[in-house]
């Protein structure tokens, strides 16, 4: 059990660093191709990996969106079989058309161990701190 904790927390840890740098590639190659994100600030549920890669490039050409850093705290692991649920809250400053903005939402990421063995996301949910 303590190996999977591990493996499962170093899964998120790569995921949270990869998106604090806006590392694209390696930010989304933490998210299983069919994901899901339920996020805050859209109408609606994206409904796969590709559907979030195309969001972000639009907030990159539209809003000038770009991650400066992310601190993750609070964090908490449950583990059930090959599924296990990260919640943690969130720090981030991203950067709108050259203006820093800084948001604090709490984050429930969905991982499930693949066939190979890594720890791949599946579910991300983002809400807004209280």
């Amino acid at each position: 059990m303590e190996n999977t904790k591990q493996a499962v927390l170093a899964a998120a840890e790569q995921l949270v660093a990869a998106f604090s740098r806006h590392e694209r590639d390696a930010y989304f190659a933490a998210f299983s191709p069919d994901a899901t994100f339920i996020f805050h600030n859209l109408d609606r549920t994206l409904k796969s990996r590709a559907e979030y890669e195309a969001e972000w490039a639009l907030w990159e050409s539209r809003d000038g969106f770009r991650v400066r850093s992310c601190h993750s705290s609070e964090r908490n692991l449950q583990i059930a079989g090959d599924v296990a649920v990260f919640t943690h809250s969130v720090e981030t400053e991203a950067e709108f058309g050259g203006e820093p903005v800084i948001s604090r939402e709490r984050e429930t990421i969905v991982f499930t161990r693949s066939a190979d063995g890594q720890w791949l996301a599946i579910h991300e949910h983002l809400s807004r701190a209280s």
